[in-house]
């Protein structure tokens, strides 16, 4: 059994070729999907990357793990007191510590764990390779890492590799030799010149007069010309997703020098290729361009594409459509692998219908922000609903309703003239509520309610006087005001 695991940060799946983006972005993957299964409503339980990966890694969501926050006390896994063995639980039940018991050898090559000082994320890995820049690597810097570790090692049997790429997530970082596919192909059609003055006189970190985050300028001061800091003109507009898909297909060419290398070890036939990612990327949805700050139907759907010989063989080109969470399929690899699902994981494997080409999912999943803006977004049927606790300095209502199918962008707020829906998804996620507090080992509240009594998402923290003032002084002070009467502890 040999796995390769590609995680491409801030990859949302709608721009990529094989889920129909109009651009060419990803022919690599886009093969890959052909070959396999490609899934399309899978998301993350806790965005953004902190929350997300620790709680695929763990198979365990934000709630029972602690870690829903990029700082503060929510950004470290709860303290298991004296009840803790050995080893910890990230140590003994984690998804490597799964793997390795169904008898793999894993690794990773990825700067993830030092980048937000999430050492509880190498737990279980035998071998880390750390790229050194913080996640600020580009993939000709990740991806020769990977072909040297599969140049050693493609031969041996059963072993899992962890491959993380970055060049999707702001800033753009592609190299500059690498050009500009993009610079005469249209735009998504959307995100027009009306909603870009909509979106010009609203507010908000990483909205459209302050790309950066609270301030109109760039804050990365020239080093990455790709990288917008306004978007004054649909001219900001097209370098925000020019950049962002630039990434994509620069990372995507990388994935085929990955896939290379494994073709060349003489494996690649033999070899599970698995790609997704910890979280989408909201391109001006909500007046948020280039940044991961919601729970909503961007932020947190992700791609998920499995060849897997022997089990997808015959399904190449299937679409399985039913509603997943990530580490659903965490714990779907681990039974694939003859493994067991450790019992303390919220993970739950959907092993016989992967196998046997049939959609069998959740009624309807519970995803979570706490870095950004505190919400809890439930997603069933056609639908997402969002509850915000903390609006993350955007004025969102504190409840917001959307069709997934109809309206994917989120542009109009169905929760006004749809209470019945409303009731319905908080009925749901009352109840999600009750079932994570019945099955909590550590303590039994939210820990949101941490995150929103420390002061509020870390990357919220501090920011707002200073931004009141920006607000007035650029002719918004409706939102100053909105903010001001929102937030009064914070000004």
């Amino acid at each position: 059994m040999r796995i390769l695991y590609l995680d491409i940060d801030s990859l949302r799946p709608d721009h990529l070729g094989c889920y129909g983006y109009h651009r060419n972005t990803s022919p690599i993957i886009d093969a890959l999907a052909a070959r396999g299964v490609r899934f399309t409503n899978f998301h993350v339980t806790d965005a953004p990357c902190l929350p997300s990966r620790s709680a695929l890694f763990s198979g365990r969501c934000g709630f029972h793990t602690g870690v829903i926050n990029h700082g503060g006390v929510a950004s470290q896994p709860f303290i298991e007191g004296p009840n803790r063995a050995f080893r910890d639980l990230f140590g003994t039940t984690g998804w490597m510590a799964a793997l390795r018991r169904a008898g793999l050898r894993t690794a990773t090559v990825s700067p993830f764990g030092e980048r937000h000082s999430a050492w509880h994320w190498y737990a279980g890995f035998n071998e880390i390779y750390n790229t050194g820049k913080g996640g600020m690597e580009s993939a000709e810097e990740v991806a020769p890492v990977a072909i040297d570790w599969i140049g050693r090692n493609a031969q041996s049997d059963n072993w899992f590799l962890h491959v993380n790429l970055w060049d999707p997530h702001t800033p753009y970082r592609v190299p500059e030799i690498f050009g500009n596919p993009y610079k005469n192909e249209p735009l998504p059609d959307w995100l027009n010149e009306e909603v870009r003055k909509q979106h010009w006189n609203g507010c908000g970190p990483h909205s459209a007069q302050e790309i950066g985050g609270y301030e109109g300028k760039d804050c990365w001061n020239g080093k990455y010309p790709r990288q917008p800091a306004q978007a004054d003109s649909m001219d900001g507009v097209r370098a925000m997703f020019d950049g962002y898909d630039c990434g994509v297909r620069y990372a995507d060419e990388h994935v085929g020098k990955i896939l290379d290398a494994l073709e060349a070890a003489g494996v690649l036939q033999e070899t599970v290729i698995i790609v997704s990612s910890d979280h989408g990327e909201n391109l001006g949805e909500f007046n948020i361009y280039g940044d991961h700050q919601t729970a909503d139907l961007i932020t947190t759907r992700v791609p998920l594409i499995v060849v897997w010989p022997g089990v997808t063989d015959s399904q190449g080109g299937r679409v399985d459509e039913a509603l997943h969470y990530h580490y659903d399929f965490a714990a779907t690899l681990i039974e694939l692998c003859g493994g067991s699902v450790p019992s303390n994981w919220d993970g739950a494997p959907f092993t016989d219908s992967f196998q046997n080409g049939a959609d069998a999912g959740r009624d309807y999943l519970v995803v979570s922000q706490g870095a950004w803006s505190c919400q809890h977004g439930v997603r069933w049927d056609d639908f997402i609903f969002i509850r915000s606790y903390h609006d993350g300095h955007h004025a969102f209502p504190d409840v917001m309703l959307f069709n997934a199918q109809d309206d994917p962008h989120e542009q109009y707020d169905l929760a006004p003239e749809r209470p019945d829906l409303v009731n319905q998804a908080m009925k749901m996620l009352n109840e999600w509520h009750g079932n994570m507090k019945r099955t909590a080992t550590h303590v039994d509240h939210d820990p949101m309610e941490i995150v929103i009594a420390e002061g509020g998402p870390l990357h919220t923290r501090g920011a707002l006087p200073n931004y009141l003032v920006r607000l007035r002084e650029t002719g918004r002070e409706k939102w100053a005001d909105n903010l001001a009467e929102k937030h009064p502890r914070e000004c």
